[in-house]
């Protein structure tokens, strides 16, 4: 990408596009909201990380040396967003009477496991809210003189100490300021916990000594501290989801303009450095109409629930590629079927391709694809028109096959689809509860066949029913040979 074919991204924070300036020459240093580990990820909470993917997959795509950090919330996430309630480690630490250290290792890992499922490339960092304890307090103390102030509970920010409180968000609305925590003797509706004080008589599984007593961080300061001691103050890009917009990052924002701001200076937000990073990007909601997208749901929508139904994850995230980023995305079954053959249908092609070695991918007739790709990719992540251009390039005729693999595979480094590392029979539909095997099925598609080669089709038919009243749809009309999907 050179620098005529510049990155335009969307800043929350401005609420317009513009073009990516690094800070540092070069780098790109990205900082991503990651999950609190009291529970298993929804399929809408991996969205804000295959966005994160497809952005950092930009930047090293764009040249940029791409230093991403992702965080692991082990502590400080209350039960209401809002900075009130229970913490929600501790809730789940007692519900199911295990150490609270264990929950964070359970989850943790499973995260992990959905991570590499959907095929997003591993940050420089994953950093965990606990390592950062003393680095928390350090930062509370530096800006507790002007900014904070001590009540019972704990310490609070006072949120009309900083200029602009609120810009990210547009404005704390009546509505919004409903949803925060009443608690006697804060100055402000807003103002929210930096240090929560371990209430007397009770004992938390974490804890620490700090100035303000024993206690733990708030949620918002983890992620001030853990963005600004590893990637620096001002560093590039912060995401997250949408929800975060509201109060968590500019939560984030006022503590950092209390951190890096000096007393003379003006620190309002029309610098947007000031927040901590230059621009902040939201990746939108996936919704589900039957509300299996709340964990309080009981069997909500996490990425096992649709491998144990037979689909393989990468559908899932062929299915956000779909859909912009900024853009409400809705989830159903159906949809999650046609994404996975749309995936299906590209890697049918790439496995034509064979195992030649990839050329130069400046064919003449693959150059518009190529042009209209790089255009859709840096004008804010547009994936969607992005895969048009590289299902363009997969149906082109009397290309080169060297210059034609070359090009997928550079698209495909930005949207990681892994496509020459899955195969067709990897994206069958095989639910985890079917009885039939895979080789059983194989067994009576071979007889069949043979029966249709001898035009015996009252057998071919009987042999059609029996996989059909196990749950196998013989799919007669496949181009490479015949295929199969469980129900």
């Amino acid at each position: 990408m050179t620098e005529t074919q510049s990155l335009t991204l969307f800043n929350s924070l401005t609420r317009q596009l513009e073009p990516f300036q690094p800070v540092h020459a070069g780098e790109a240093r990205v900082y991503t909201c990651g999950p609190t580990v009291y529970n298993y990820p929804h399929i809408g909470n991996m969205r804000a990380y295959v966005f994160a993917d497809i952005l950092g997959r930009t930047l090293s795509h764009a040249g940029y040396k791409l230093t991403h950090v992702i965080n692991i919330t082990d502590v400080g996430h209350l039960t209401d967003d809002a900075d009130a309630g229970e913490d929600k480690m501790e809730k789940m630490a007692r519900a199911q009477a295990q150490s609270i250290w264990d929950i964070a290792e359970h989850y943790t890992q499973a995260y992990w496991a959905d991570i590499k499922a959907l095929n997003i490339r591993q940050p420089a960092k994953w950093s965990i809210a606990t390592d950062y304890i003393p680095q928390m307090i350090a930062f509370a103390e530096k800006i507790a003189p002007r900014h904070c102030y001590e009540l019972e509970s704990g310490l609070y920010f006072d949120v009309s100490t900083v200029a602009d409180y609120g810009r990210l968000a547009r404005a704390v609305t009546d509505e919004g300021e409903g949803r925060i925590e009443a608690v006697e003797g804060k100055r402000n509706a807003a103002d929210f916990a930096i240090w929560r004080k371990t209430p007397a008589g009770e004992k938390r599984q974490m804890e620490w000594d700090s100035p303000w007593g024993r206690g733990a961080p708030g949620w918002h300061l983890e992620c001030s501290v853990m963005s600004g001691d590893l990637l620096g103050f001002p560093f590039d890009i912060h995401t997250g989801g949408i929800d975060h917009r509201e109060i968590h990052h500019p939560n984030e924002i006022a503590q950092n303009q209390a951190f890096c701001c000096r007393p003379e200076d003006a620190c309002g937000l029309d610098v947007p450095a000031n927040s901590g990073a230059k621009v902040w990007m939201h990746n939108n909601f996936l919704v589900e109409r039957s509300g299996k997208m709340s964990k309080s749901s009981g069997e909500f929508l996490r990425l096992q629930l649709l491998i144990d139904k037979g689909y393989h994850p990468l559908g899932y995230r062929m299915m956000c590629l779909q859909a912009h980023y900024r853009s409400e995305l809705e989830f159903s079954w159906e949809g999650l079927a046609a994404a996975l053959v749309r995936l299906k249908r590209m890697i049918m092609v790439v496995e034509r391709l064979g195992d030649v070695e990839a050329g130069d991918p400046n064919h003449p007739k693959l150059a518009p694809m190529l042009e209209t790709f790089e255009k859709a990719i840096r004008d804010d992540l547009n994936t969607a028109v992005a895969l048009t251009a590289l299902e363009d390039v997969l149906a082109a005729k009397k290309v080169d096959v060297s210059a034609k693999r070359a090009a997928v595979e550079r698209m495909d480094a930005v949207l990681g689809l892994d496509l020459f590392g899955t195969g067709r029979a990897d994206l069958r539909i095989r639910p985890k509860a079917a009885a039939i095997t895979e080789a059983e099925i194989e067994d009576v598609l071979a007889r069949r066949k043979a029966a249709r080669a001898e035009k015996d089709f009252a057998n071919s038919d009987a042999l059609r029913d029996e996989l059909a009243a196990k749950g196998v749809e013989a799919m007669d009309g496949d181009p490479l040979g015949w295929e199969w999907k469980l129900a």
